[in-house]
């Protein structure tokens, strides 16, 4: 008898020590907004890249870059995917557990211009004297807009006319209605609308933009002090996703993201992954660039929001990246 129940203890115990080892640690991850943009943060997911690196991953959308910010302030996540602009702003008001970056997500703008018919031989100097609808002023779409008109001799609100005062959910039915003669738009708002025979897409601002850490991953201070290691394992997947994604065709990765966006046609999934990634619009691993931190806090500046730059070493951590690289070769 006394044997059975040595047996049956033993049994027991390794039991639990084989789900104590399996045990995976949670993170709450917090994204600006739910979009076919971050494909390979849904390829993570889906391929189960983080559960490879015992991880469990908590996905939420908060629908807004100050409310991300605000949610991971507040501790109610633990990583979040934003522009790094609230780092920047977080940190210039004296926070003492601010906001740090830690790893890179895309690498360009990911909105476009859209007209009301073809333009094969479209130039920025077509929208000279037109109207465009924009998006929120400070926001990372219309300053990367307004920057790149600037920059290509159209003076916006000037030489141009900008409606920004539209909630960007009210844009593609304000156009389809007959206002403006330019919108700026997301995919899959942009494709839907050309399906339709609505708008065409004339223009990239990620292609006109150029390179620039236009979202990123960011944590707390503290968090990352406290959590290298869920840090590191994080970076990691990211990377194994930023790689499988650039591997695989877009009708590949459409079959693996797709979960994430049941309601959307299958074409048109496949038509803006296509357009994404033929324009790199991910970066092709999770380093933060300091020339290209530099570029976006110029824009920044530019647009008003910003009176002086921050410095890359306050508001980036690039250890857990340049690890994540280095581990691969």
């Amino acid at each position: 008898m006394k044997r059975v129940l040595t047996i049956g203890l033993v049994i027991a115990l390794l039991l639990a020590s084989s789900m104590v080892g399996i045990a995976k640690t949670k993170v709450r991850l917090s994204e600006v907004v739910h979009s076919i943009f971050y494909a390979p943060q849904y390829v993570a997911l889906h391929k189960d890249f983080f559960g490879d690196e015992e991880l469990e991953v908590e996905l939420s959308t908060a629908w807004g870059g100050d409310k991300a910010a605000t949610t991971l302030m507040a501790n109610h996540a633990d990583i979040a995917l934003i522009g790094p602009e609230p780092t920047i702003y977080i940190y210039q008001e004296g926070a003492d557990n601010y906001l740090v970056n830690f790893a890179q997500l895309t690498q360009r703008a990911g909105s476009f211009l859209v007209a009301r018919k073809p333009m094969p031989n479209f130039s920025l100097e077509d929208v000279r004297g037109k109207t465009i609808i924009g998006n929120r002023p400070g926001g990372a779409p219309e300053m990367v807009m307004e920057y790149t008109l600037r920059h290509n001799g159209i003076e916006p609100f000037e030489d141009v006319e900008i409606i920004t005062n539209l909630d960007f959910t009210a844009n593609a039915p304000a156009f389809k209605n007959g206002l403006g003669d330019f919108v700026q738009l997301f995919e899959p708002k942009a494709s839907q609308l050309e399906k339709m025979g609505a708008g065409h897409v004339v223009a990239s601002f990620g292609e006109l933009g150029g390179n620039l850490p236009y979202t990123v991953y960011m944590a707390r201070k503290n968090y990352i002090a406290e959590n290298p290691k869920v840090i590191q394992k994080f970076t990691d997947a990211i990377y194994c996703a930023q790689q499988w994604t650039y591997s695989h065709t877009p009708e590949e990765i459409a079959e693996v993201i797709r979960p994430s966006f049941p309601n959307l046609d299958f074409d048109i999934l496949v038509k803006v992954i296509k357009r994404y990634k033929d324009q790199d619009t991910w970066a092709y691993n999770p380093s933060l660039d300091r020339s290209e931190l530099d570029y976006w806090q110029d824009i920044i500046i530019e647009a008003g929001e910003l009176e002086e730059k921050v410095d890359y070493d306050n508001i980036v951590n690039p250890e857990f990246a340049k690890n994540t690289i280095k581990n691969s070769k």
